[in-house]
Protein backbone atom coordinates (compact mmCIF):
# COMPACT_ATOMS: atom_id res chain seq x y z
CA UNK A 1 0.00 0.00 0.00
CA UNK A 2 1.14 3.39 -0.51
CA UNK A 3 0.86 6.22 2.43
CA UNK A 4 -2.82 6.86 3.20
CA UNK A 5 -1.94 10.80 2.90
CA UNK A 6 0.64 10.37 -0.30
CA UNK A 7 -0.96 13.64 -1.76
CA UNK A 8 -0.33 15.50 1.43
CA UNK A 9 2.48 14.72 3.61
CA UNK A 10 2.77 16.55 7.01
CA UNK A 11 5.25 19.18 7.77
CA UNK A 12 5.91 17.81 11.02
CA UNK A 13 4.82 15.12 13.37
CA UNK A 14 1.16 12.95 13.25
CA UNK A 15 -0.90 12.57 16.50
CA UNK A 16 -4.04 11.31 14.71
CA UNK A 17 -5.11 9.28 12.32
CA UNK A 18 -8.29 7.66 12.12
CA UNK A 19 -10.71 5.90 9.59
CA UNK A 20 -14.51 7.52 9.22
CA UNK A 21 -17.09 5.20 11.19
CA UNK A 22 -19.11 4.92 8.06
CA UNK A 23 -17.46 6.15 4.81
CA UNK A 24 -14.00 5.07 3.32
CA UNK A 25 -12.39 8.00 4.58
CA UNK A 26 -9.45 8.41 6.82
CA UNK A 27 -7.74 11.79 8.78
CA UNK A 28 -4.34 12.96 9.91
CA UNK A 29 -3.79 15.68 12.14
CA UNK A 30 -0.82 16.86 13.60
CA UNK A 31 1.65 19.43 14.99
CA UNK A 32 1.29 21.37 11.48
CA UNK A 33 -1.23 22.87 12.25
CA UNK A 34 -4.13 20.93 9.72
CA UNK A 35 -6.64 18.23 9.42
CA UNK A 36 -6.87 16.33 6.10
CA UNK A 37 -8.69 13.93 4.83
CA UNK A 38 -7.91 11.45 2.26
CA UNK A 39 -10.27 9.02 0.20
CA UNK A 40 -9.62 5.45 0.75
CA UNK A 41 -9.92 4.16 -2.55
CA UNK A 42 -7.10 1.43 -3.67
CA UNK A 43 -3.88 0.51 -3.18
CA UNK A 44 -2.47 3.09 -5.40
CA UNK A 45 -4.62 5.99 -5.13
CA UNK A 46 -5.97 7.92 -1.97
CA UNK A 47 -7.30 11.26 -3.31
CA UNK A 48 -7.02 14.16 -0.77
CA UNK A 49 -10.42 15.58 -0.22
CA UNK A 50 -9.59 18.41 1.43
CA UNK A 51 -6.97 20.32 4.33
CA UNK A 52 -8.38 22.89 6.62
CA UNK A 53 -5.35 24.98 8.80
CA UNK A 54 -5.92 26.28 12.26
CA UNK A 55 -3.89 28.97 12.70
CA UNK A 56 -1.19 29.21 15.63
CA UNK A 57 -3.05 25.68 16.91
CA UNK A 58 -0.99 22.68 16.66
CA UNK A 59 -2.92 19.85 16.82
CA UNK A 60 -2.87 17.59 20.19
CA UNK A 61 -5.49 15.40 19.70
CA UNK A 62 -8.01 15.04 16.61
CA UNK A 63 -11.16 12.63 16.52
CA UNK A 64 -14.46 12.30 14.25
CA UNK A 65 -17.76 12.36 15.99
CA UNK A 66 -19.26 9.32 16.16
CA UNK A 67 -21.75 9.78 13.54
CA UNK A 68 -18.95 11.30 11.41
CA UNK A 69 -20.30 14.40 10.83
CA UNK A 70 -17.64 16.16 12.53
CA UNK A 71 -14.45 16.38 14.01
CA UNK A 72 -12.91 17.65 17.40
CA UNK A 73 -9.81 18.81 17.51
CA UNK A 74 -7.39 19.65 20.87
CA UNK A 75 -4.41 21.85 20.92
CA UNK A 76 -0.74 21.20 22.58
CA UNK A 77 -0.89 24.24 24.36
CA UNK A 78 -4.45 25.94 24.58
CA UNK A 79 -7.59 26.10 26.71
CA UNK A 80 -10.13 26.31 23.59
CA UNK A 81 -11.07 23.33 21.21
CA UNK A 82 -12.28 23.39 17.32
CA UNK A 83 -15.09 21.88 16.00
CA UNK A 84 -15.45 21.11 12.29
CA UNK A 85 -18.78 20.47 10.92
CA UNK A 86 -18.01 18.33 7.85
CA UNK A 87 -21.45 19.10 6.39
CA UNK A 88 -21.84 22.65 6.41
CA UNK A 89 -17.73 23.22 6.18
CA UNK A 90 -17.15 25.68 8.69
CA UNK A 91 -14.51 25.55 11.80
CA UNK A 92 -16.63 26.63 14.97
CA UNK A 93 -14.37 27.53 17.63
CA UNK A 94 -15.27 26.86 21.14
CA UNK A 95 -13.11 29.72 23.48
CA UNK A 96 -14.37 28.68 26.81
CA UNK A 97 -16.55 25.98 28.38
CA UNK A 98 -18.23 27.42 30.85
CA UNK A 99 -17.21 25.74 34.43
CA UNK A 100 -14.31 24.04 33.41
CA UNK A 101 -11.08 26.05 34.56
CA UNK A 102 -8.07 24.31 32.65
CA UNK A 103 -4.84 26.28 31.81
CA UNK A 104 -4.46 22.87 28.91
CA UNK A 105 -7.64 20.89 27.50
CA UNK A 106 -5.83 18.08 25.45
CA UNK A 107 -7.10 15.00 25.67
CA UNK A 108 -10.44 13.83 25.53
CA UNK A 109 -12.63 10.92 25.23
CA UNK A 110 -16.36 10.58 23.09
CA UNK A 111 -18.78 8.04 24.05
CA UNK A 112 -19.65 5.56 21.91
CA UNK A 113 -23.08 6.52 21.65
CA UNK A 114 -22.46 10.03 20.88
CA UNK A 115 -23.93 12.18 23.86
CA UNK A 116 -20.61 12.29 25.45
CA UNK A 117 -17.65 14.71 25.15
CA UNK A 118 -14.92 13.91 28.78
CA UNK A 119 -11.88 16.36 28.70
CA UNK A 120 -9.36 15.09 31.24
CA UNK A 121 -8.52 17.64 32.98
CA UNK A 122 -5.34 18.34 34.90
CA UNK A 123 -5.06 17.67 38.97
CA UNK A 124 -7.68 14.53 38.38
CA UNK A 125 -10.57 16.92 36.96
CA UNK A 126 -12.57 14.90 34.44
CA UNK A 127 -15.48 17.39 32.48
CA UNK A 128 -18.30 15.63 30.82
CA UNK A 129 -20.17 17.76 28.27
CA UNK A 130 -22.99 17.44 26.37
CA UNK A 131 -21.66 16.19 22.66
CA UNK A 132 -24.59 18.41 21.08
CA UNK A 133 -24.47 21.62 22.60
CA UNK A 134 -20.49 21.55 24.58
CA UNK A 135 -21.29 22.18 27.56
CA UNK A 136 -20.85 21.26 31.01
CA UNK A 137 -22.76 18.75 32.84
CA UNK A 138 -20.84 17.85 35.46
CA UNK A 139 -17.22 17.32 37.22
CA UNK A 140 -15.71 14.39 39.17
CA UNK A 141 -12.06 13.94 40.48
CA UNK A 142 -9.75 11.11 40.51
CA UNK A 143 -7.45 10.75 43.85
CA UNK A 144 -3.94 12.01 42.00
CA UNK A 145 -3.77 12.94 38.51
CA UNK A 146 -5.51 11.06 35.48
CA UNK A 147 -4.14 10.34 32.53
CA UNK A 148 -6.20 8.20 30.38
CA UNK A 149 -9.83 7.51 30.10
CA UNK A 150 -12.18 4.79 28.39
CA UNK A 151 -16.03 4.50 28.27
CA UNK A 152 -17.93 0.80 27.97
CA UNK A 153 -19.27 0.25 24.78
CA UNK A 154 -22.81 1.30 26.20
CA UNK A 155 -21.30 4.25 27.30
CA UNK A 156 -23.05 3.96 31.09
CA UNK A 157 -19.62 3.96 32.73
CA UNK A 158 -16.11 5.67 32.47
CA UNK A 159 -12.80 3.27 33.47
CA UNK A 160 -10.17 6.28 34.60
CA UNK A 161 -7.06 5.20 34.94
CA UNK A 162 -4.76 7.46 37.34
CA UNK A 163 -0.74 8.42 37.55
CA UNK A 164 -0.26 6.67 40.87
CA UNK A 165 -2.16 3.34 38.95
CA UNK A 166 -5.13 3.28 40.23
CA UNK A 167 -7.93 2.59 37.87
CA UNK A 168 -11.60 4.05 38.92
CA UNK A 169 -15.26 3.05 37.18
CA UNK A 170 -17.44 5.86 37.17
CA UNK A 171 -21.30 5.51 36.60
CA UNK A 172 -22.18 8.37 34.00
CA UNK A 173 -25.67 8.80 34.79
CA UNK A 174 -25.38 9.45 38.36
CA UNK A 175 -21.64 10.52 37.90
CA UNK A 176 -20.52 8.66 41.19
CA UNK A 177 -17.88 6.15 41.47
CA UNK A 178 -18.81 2.98 41.26
CA UNK A 179 -15.74 1.17 42.57
CA UNK A 180 -11.92 1.67 42.20
CA UNK A 181 -8.84 -1.07 41.69
CA UNK A 182 -5.07 -1.16 41.54
CA UNK A 183 -3.40 -1.88 38.23
CA UNK A 184 -1.39 -4.45 39.70
CA UNK A 185 2.34 -3.96 39.53
CA UNK A 186 1.57 -0.37 37.30
CA UNK A 187 3.95 2.44 38.61
CA UNK A 188 2.65 5.33 36.45
CA UNK A 189 -0.79 4.46 34.45
CA UNK A 190 -0.71 5.89 30.61
CA UNK A 191 -3.31 3.94 28.90
CA UNK A 192 -6.59 2.25 29.03
CA UNK A 193 -8.96 0.24 26.94
CA UNK A 194 -12.05 -1.18 27.22
CA UNK A 195 -13.50 -4.32 24.28
CA UNK A 196 -16.16 -3.73 22.29
CA UNK A 197 -18.07 -6.63 23.90
CA UNK A 198 -17.55 -5.46 27.12
CA UNK A 199 -15.57 -8.58 28.34
CA UNK A 200 -11.76 -7.11 29.09
CA UNK A 201 -10.19 -4.03 30.08
CA UNK A 202 -6.12 -3.27 29.26
CA UNK A 203 -4.23 -1.23 31.25
CA UNK A 204 -0.64 0.08 29.88
CA UNK A 205 1.52 1.38 32.44
CA UNK A 206 4.96 3.36 31.99
CA UNK A 207 6.95 0.07 32.24
CA UNK A 208 5.72 -1.38 29.23
CA UNK A 209 3.61 -4.08 31.02
CA UNK A 210 -0.11 -4.17 29.88
CA UNK A 211 -2.04 -6.02 32.35
CA UNK A 212 -5.52 -7.41 30.94
CA UNK A 213 -8.35 -7.74 33.07
CA UNK A 214 -12.04 -9.33 32.80
CA UNK A 215 -14.62 -6.18 33.39
CA UNK A 216 -16.64 -8.20 36.35
CA UNK A 217 -13.32 -8.59 38.47
CA UNK A 218 -12.54 -5.06 37.89
CA UNK A 219 -16.18 -4.08 39.46
CA UNK A 220 -15.64 -6.48 42.27
CA UNK A 221 -12.44 -6.77 43.34
CA UNK A 222 -9.50 -3.99 44.90
CA UNK A 223 -6.64 -5.91 43.75
CA UNK A 224 -7.60 -8.16 40.69
CA UNK A 225 -5.48 -10.48 39.28
CA UNK A 226 -4.99 -10.09 35.38
CA UNK A 227 -5.78 -12.48 32.89
CA UNK A 228 -2.57 -12.00 31.39
CA UNK A 229 0.21 -9.75 31.34
CA UNK A 230 1.70 -8.57 28.42
CA UNK A 231 5.56 -7.91 28.99
CA UNK A 232 6.76 -7.62 24.90
CA UNK A 233 7.00 -3.66 25.31
CA UNK A 234 9.85 -2.00 26.87
CA UNK A 235 9.79 1.29 26.68
CA UNK A 236 6.58 2.89 27.99
CA UNK A 237 3.03 1.41 26.58
CA UNK A 238 1.64 4.81 25.31
CA UNK A 239 -1.61 3.06 23.56
CA UNK A 240 -3.81 -0.25 23.37
CA UNK A 241 -6.87 -0.86 21.87
CA UNK A 242 -9.23 -3.68 21.01
CA UNK A 243 -9.77 -4.73 17.49
CA UNK A 244 -13.98 -4.58 16.84
CA UNK A 245 -14.79 -8.40 17.54
CA UNK A 246 -12.76 -8.56 20.68
CA UNK A 247 -10.25 -10.97 18.83
CA UNK A 248 -6.94 -8.74 18.95
CA UNK A 249 -5.49 -6.47 21.23
CA UNK A 250 -2.94 -4.29 19.98
CA UNK A 251 -0.26 -2.53 22.22
CA UNK A 252 2.37 0.21 21.05
CA UNK A 253 4.99 2.23 22.35
CA UNK A 254 5.53 5.51 20.44
CA UNK A 255 9.10 5.69 22.35
CA UNK A 256 10.68 3.56 19.84
CA UNK A 257 10.62 2.36 16.79
CA UNK A 258 8.32 -0.49 15.64
CA UNK A 259 7.18 -1.28 18.85
CA UNK A 260 3.45 -2.35 17.88
CA UNK A 261 2.35 -5.88 19.42
CA UNK A 262 -0.76 -7.74 17.97
CA UNK A 263 -1.81 -10.18 20.98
Amino acid sequence: CIPANQERFANGKLVTVQFHPSAQVVMTAGHDRSVSLFQVKSFTLNPKIQSIYLESFPIYKAHFSMDGEQVIATGTHHSMFFVYDMMAGRIIPIPKVRGVEEKFLRNFELSPDGSFMLLIGTSGYLHLLSMKTKELISTMKVNGRCTACAFTPDSSKIYSYSKEGEVFIWDVRSRKCLHKFEDEGSLEGKCIAVSKNNQYVACGSSSGVVNLYTTDVCLKENRPKPVKAIMNLVTSATCVTFNPTTEILAVASRDTDEAVKLV
